[in-house]
């Protein structure tokens, strides 16, 4: 046979796994904004992590819960209030439905919007939360420009809003405002910056660990290996196609198979060569590593992400870091949110909020110690009896609190 490829190698691989990464467009001139990130798409790339890494989503997501809390406490001889926290908008929203948005925005984003609109007669009022990836801040910082898509900009179609508590007439005769809730950060004077920014990267890392196991798991976890070929081909064109050929027929991802063709012997030697890899405990440490470090990043606590659960059910460590987690984090939170809704409250309607308060409840139940024995059974649907001197015991005496007495 003429032209044989004698003693050539042709090598092939198969492709490794493409980089779903976040990629930048280009984006329009900032003349009359401040971009937020260095190609002003900054919150579609934290978006973007957030739906990649599990760990990441679930304490964000715990957080917008907790910090919105169960509901509120106020003052029900303030009907004009009640009123309010049942419904404060026209899309028939709670007061704690808009707080749950802005609360996920803020720890998402480092910041949230709350539009805030009424009339000059000061007859309602109602606030509506603001997509936070809509929202830029006009130059000046007077204004909060909104737009549907950044990356199309154009002035005529956007809507600039003053900042509370500064209101500006709008077409439809309404006063409108609204509030920028903003994370302090150093060097950052127009947009706050989320807590977790020195997590990105471990953020990033537990997801491409994810990522490798689907791959495992879609290559039925075959060995990646060498594919020597012994075969007859005319040309180093014919040897390529084999080549390829052979990848898509047997390679896999990341079982990645590395094809080697070869011609001129008299006898067949093809063979596989495996390459076994032992670094499958450095990927899990790696994993667990970054999961970690995404907890710290958030300054907040693993029981309370659902991370030690495989350990057993530890009721005493979530209630303890719970506790924990309401006095550093959530209480202050919750104060930040309310402060501008309580004051507009009380500017535009004069309702007295002195009274209003978020109600924070553990993961899990517990009883107050000063409860007694009979009354428990009876909050859990057990027998119980009150003449029963066993069950007229505190549970403050049946515990390790052994507190004999109650003041």
């Amino acid at each position: 046979m003429e032209n044989k490829i004698n003693k050539s190698v042709v090598c092939g691989v198969a492709e490794p796994l493409p980089d779903i990464s976040f990629t930048p467009l280009s984006t329009v001139e900032s003349r009359d904004f401040w971009r937020w990130g260095s190609d002003n798409r900054l919150p579609q790339l934290l978006a973007t992590i957030s739906r990649r890494s599990p760990t990441h989503r679930r304490i964000i997501n715990d957080k917008a819960d907790y910090i919105s809390g169960k509901g509120f406490n106020f003052d029900h001889t303030e009907p004009l209030l009640g009123r309010m926290v049942e419904r404060i908008n026209g899309c028939g929203e709670t007061l704690r439905q808009v707080l749950n948005k802005v609360a996920f925005d803020k720890s998402l984003f480092g910041n949230a919007f709350v539009e805030v609109v009424t009339d000059a007669e000061h007859s309602f009022l109602s606030l509506f939360h603001q997509d936070a990836t809509h929202c830029r801040v006009a130059k000046g910082s007077q204004h909060i420009l909104l737009h549907h898509d950044w990356d199309s900009f154009t002035k005529r179609d956007a809507v600039a809003l003053p900042l509370y508590p500064r209101f500006e007439e709008q077409p439809d005769g309404t006063l409108r405002s609204i509030i920028h809730y903003k994370d302090y950060e150093p060097c950052f004077s127009h947009y706050g910056v989320p807590p977790y920014i020195a997590g990105m990267n471990v953020s990033a890392i537990a997801y491409k660990t994810d990522r490798w196991n689907i791959s495992r798991l879609d290559n039925s976890f075959q060995l990646s290996g060498m594919m020597v070929v012994d075969e007859a081909v005319d040309n180093a064109h014919d040897a390529e196609n084999l080549v390829r050929s052979a990848e898509a027929r047997f390679s896999g991802q990341p079982g990645q198979v590395l094809f080697i063709v070869k011609s001129g012997s008299d006898k067949d030697h093809s063979r596989f060569i495996p390459i076994e890899s032992q670094n499958d405990g450095d990927w899990k440490a790696l994993h667990d590593q970054a999961t970690g470090d995404i907890v710290v990043a958030h300054s907040w606590f693993r029981s309370l992400s659902g991370l030690d659960y495989s350990s057993g059910f530890n009721s005493e460590r979530i209630l303890h870091e719970y506790e924990i987690a309401l006095n550093t984090v959530i209480l202050g939170e919750q104060a930040e949110l309310l402060e501008p809704i309580t004051h507009a409250m009380s500017a535009i309607l004069g309702i007295d909020c002195s009274s209003l308060e978020i109600i924070n409840r553990p993961p899990t139940r517990s009883k107050p110690i000063y409860m007694k024995v009979w009354e428990a059974r009876k909050a859990d649907g057990l027998d119980y009896d009150p003449e029963d001197e066993r069950q007229q015991l505190f549970l403050s005496e049946i515990s390790k609190y052994n507190i004999t007495k109650v003041g």
